[in-house]
């Protein structure tokens, strides 16, 4: 009898551990893990980050940000569950959406103007704003994946990619006519990352390169000539973002306000030294002397708390998040949603890049936020939905294309 009912536990047992590792198997089948870690990890370093700032900055509300997560993260849940590669036949629908969200803060009744920008919409019930023109960068993925599924990996002909950059050029001009050239710049590069990745040849991408270089040029120097024209406001680049481009090119400029918040955001870089001062201890971005530390100038604000240290731990997640959908991207099927991982890539790559360059002087000044990071809830919900659609792509990459 004691035999038997050793040998009857034993099997339970394994019965039981069978169904753990049945279990383990089956999550790691649905949810990337680099993936899942990189963000939980990015979560709680920008919460810690937006509590210290919260602190001393009446902008940044903790609970605001924690509510942005929450609403993210059901987001994200959500949409890690559909299977996405239907989108690949909706193009048409896909460019009309993109061009409502860019325009949707020029309605009557929903527009809110921020920071001198119209760039926002309010629920009228829920009395809460979101900025349209953050999911109108997911949907441009999108829409330009789409199209560049249709030529399976290569384009042929010099006229298929012009159609496809052109393509490209409608949302990133209407981002451009709403004013905002950060969200442009993103929806810009982001595109043009599926483009090259659609089959584009190199030379055509150098010629585009060379092609746009030239055009920013003329545009600077048309700028330069219409303003010393006209004395009022009929200039192509707006006071602030010439400023911006001129305190790049010198930093010792006295441009305005530009200068003076790349300084301070040396000073605050460069005051965090190897650990740090700790949290609470960033005199010199929470004291008001670093404008925007929670927002655009938080990189800044994390050199000065957890120094060199802090900021090599924050990029090796920003890293792992990357790497990681790469994964995703290689592992899938369908080249439409091939291109939709790759394409988010871009985008954060694109954006770390430029938020991490502007606080160190390397980057021109734009106001675009550090993924995860910096506070806005607008953001924080499109980067989440984002990590919902790359795990989603993970979940589905076994079926056929």
């Amino acid at each position: 009898m004691a035999l038997a009912a050793t040998g009857s536990s034993a099997g339970s047992l394994k019965r039981v551990n069978k169904k753990i590792s049945t279990s383990r198997s089956s999550f790691r089948q649905s949810m990337n893990l680099g993936v899942l870690v990189a963000w939980i990890g990015l979560l709680a370093y920008g919460s810690i980050i937006i509590w210290s700032a919260s602190q001393s900055i009446a902008d940044a509300s903790f609970p605001r940000h924690l509510l942005g997560i929450g609403l993210g993260s059901a987001l994200m849940l959500m949409v890690w569950r559909i299977d996405l590669r239907n989108l690949a036949n909706l193009s048409t629908v896909l460019l009309v959406t993109d061009i409502v969200l860019i325009f949707l803060p020029y309605v009557p009744g929903l527009s809110w103007s921020a920071q001198g920008m119209t760039g926002w919409i309010r629920f009228p019930i829920i009395n809460l704003t979101f900025q349209p023109v953050e999911l109108a960068k997911l949907v441009t993925i999108a829409f330009i994946a789409s199209l560049g599924a249709q030529y399976n990996g290569r384009i042929d002909t010099v006229r298929d990619y012009i159609k496809l950059c052109a393509m490209l050029f409608i949302p990133f001009a209407a981002v451009l006519i709403q004013g905002d050239l950060g969200s442009g710049l993103v929806v810009f590069f982001s595109g043009a990352v599926v483009i090259m990745m659609s089959g584009a040849r190199k030379e055509w991408v150098l010629s585009t390169i060379a092609i746009v270089v030239g055009l920013v040029s003329l545009v600077l120097a048309t700028d330069s000539i219409i303003d010393s024209i006209f004395t009022d406001d009929n200039s192509l680049i707006k006071d602030y973002q010439m400023n911006r481009l001129l305190v790049f090119i010198d930093p010792t400029s006295d441009t305005s306000d530009a200068a003076y918040n790349l300084q301070q955001s040396l000073i605050a870089v460069g005051s965090g030294g190897f650990f740090g001062k700790g949290l609470g201890n960033a005199t010199q971005s929470t004291s008001g002397f670093l404008p925007e530390a929670h927002t655009d100038f938080v990189f800044a604000f994390v050199c000065e708390t957890f120094g060199f240290v802090g900021a090599v731990v924050l990029l090796g997640l920003f890293a792992l998040l990357m790497l990681s959908t790469v994964r995703v991207a290689i592992k899938q099927d369908s080249l439409f949603l091939k291109l939709v991982a790759v394409g988010i890539v871009g985008m954060w790559m694109f954006q770390i890049f430029e938020n991490v360059g502007m606080c160190i002087g390397l980057m021109p000044i734009t106001g675009i936020p550090l993924p995860f990071i910096s506070f806005g809830s607008s953001s924080m919900l499109i980067q989440c939905l984002a990590i919902g659609v790359v795990q989603s792509i993970w979940r589905h990459r076994s079926k056929a294309a």
